[in-house]
């Protein structure tokens, strides 16, 4: 009777046991689904981070522009608890400030605001092509500031154009201020001064007001001002093997990925951002668009930038990521040969010019003459595609956009000036 007992004691102790763990698994089984449940529903939406906000701003802005808060609660700065006022709210005085229920704002945020968490960001960006150099090709820097002119002066594009640009770009005058607002001011109010003393606007490219990784790393950001004939870099990546790649598997890469730790792992080919801007590999990340170039390639005739091999040892970190040394040394070899290629057809088109300024056959105002337009072309539309087509891989911006263009462009001014100089020496 006592083993009996003993059995059944045993038993029911098994037997409690096993429910006990069935009862366990089956908690954790209903606590995993609805976890599984909540992180869906957190992965497959973003994190408002304004949910619950009682911001003053928020709570107004909730109903006057909606689209704003819904953005800017899935923006990362909302989740680091960065508020409205905190890049928007400025003193009474301050150079741009207008009055806004009870208190000063600025309607859109200067670089001097941003440099307040981004100040490494801020002093790259302002060493940059992006920066008053871009400003300066449109507009001219007479209305620049003594202090701008210096800061203009120190940036290597700004030394560069003062004595290399043929001419100030004119066209924006011709144009009138009712297009140039909707055309170059676009896109060239990226380095624009503003009146509190900064320079730039970060919110060109970092598009507000979610400010997402994976907006600003894709090439279709670069679109907005990369297009177009004189500066095709859109198309030309699109017609790329780099373009091909990001076409069609695009969509699996990891736009997310924190910065400063970019490898192939998260991109398998070369972005806009990748080349020019990403920490990618052994290159660090900047917000200086020339830190990784050796040619000033949008000029007429294109010289080596300052400290061109500190650029290209840069550059080339990021390359040989992903191709063999040979290949990377052979392409630079071959792409050098083309641009001093295409420099020579530009100093081509000046010799044939050249008959016309000596004998004061051209008037002292741009494009006021049909020829001004074809010699422009030459350098400013063709010249460039040729020479961005060469270094970004696009075989047909070289050829049909580019060299068969300039050659066109090299016929006509000699049939232009022939005719100019003929009837000059007729009229004498």
């Amino acid at each position: 009777m006592a083993k009996l007992s003993d059995t059944l004691r045993s038993s029911r102790v098994l037997v409690t046991g096993l429910v006990t763990v069935i009862i366990v698994v089956g908690m954790a089984a209903i606590m995993m689904a609805v976890g599984g449940a909540a992180n869906l529903t957190t992965t497959g939406q973003p994190v408002d981070a304004l949910a619950n906000s009682t911001n003053d701003c928020v709570t107004c802005h909730r109903s006057a522009s909606p689209g704003i808060v819904e953005q800017y609660g899935h923006s990362s700065m909302a989740g680091a608890e960065v508020t409205c006022q905190n890049c928007h709210e400025v003193s009474a005085n301050y150079p741009g400030a207008v009055a806004h229920q009870g208190t000063y704002v600025l309607a859109s945020p200067t670089t001097a605001k941003c440099a307040t968490c981004h100040q490494a960001e801020v002093n790259q960006f302002h060493q940059s092509r992006h920066s008053l150099p871009a400003y300066v090709a449109y507009a001219g820097s007479e209305g620049l500031s003594p202090e701008m002119q210096q800061m203009y002066a120190a940036i290597p594009e700004g030394g560069f154009v003062q004595g290399q640009m043929k001419t100030e770009n004119a066209l924006h005058m011709l144009e009138g201020p009712e297009v140039t607002a909707f055309a170059c001011d676009t896109c060239h109010s990226v380095g624009a001064p503003m009146p509190d003393g900064s320079v730039g606007q970060c919110q060109s490219c970092h598009l507000r007001h979610e400010f997402s990784l994976t907006q600003v790393r894709k090439p279709e950001t670069c679109n907005n001002c990369h297009i177009g004939p004189d500066h095709p870099q859109w198309e030309i990546y699109h017609e790329s093997p780099h373009g091909i790649a990001y076409a069609t598997t695009g969509d699996t890469w990891n736009w997310e990925a924190e910065p400063g730790t970019l490898s192939p792992k998260d991109f398998q080919a070369a972005t806009c951002a990748t080349c020019h801007f990403s920490g990618f590999g052994q290159a660090a990340t900047t917000h200086d668009v020339g830190e990784r170039l050796t040619w000033y390639l949008f000029a007429p005739v294109s010289d080596r930038r300052p400290a061109w091999q500190d650029n290209l040892a840069r550059m080339q970190s990021v390359c040989l990521q992903c191709h063999n040394e040979d290949f990377v040394t052979s392409f630079y070899k071959n792409a050098d040969a083309a641009t001093l290629h295409v420099n020579d057809w530009v100093k081509e088109s000046d010799q044939i010019m050249q008959p016309l300024k000596d004998q004061g056959l051209l008037t002292a105002a741009p494009y006021d003459q049909p020829v001004d337009f074809t010699y422009f072309e030459v350098w400013h539309h063709w010249g460039r595609t040729a020479k961005f087509g060469t270094w970004m891989q696009g075989p047909d911006y070289v050829q049909w956009h580019g060299a068969y263009e300039i050659l066109k462009g090299l016929s006509e001014l000699r049939s232009d000036v022939d005719e100019a100089l003929n009837q000059a020496g007729a009229q004498e």
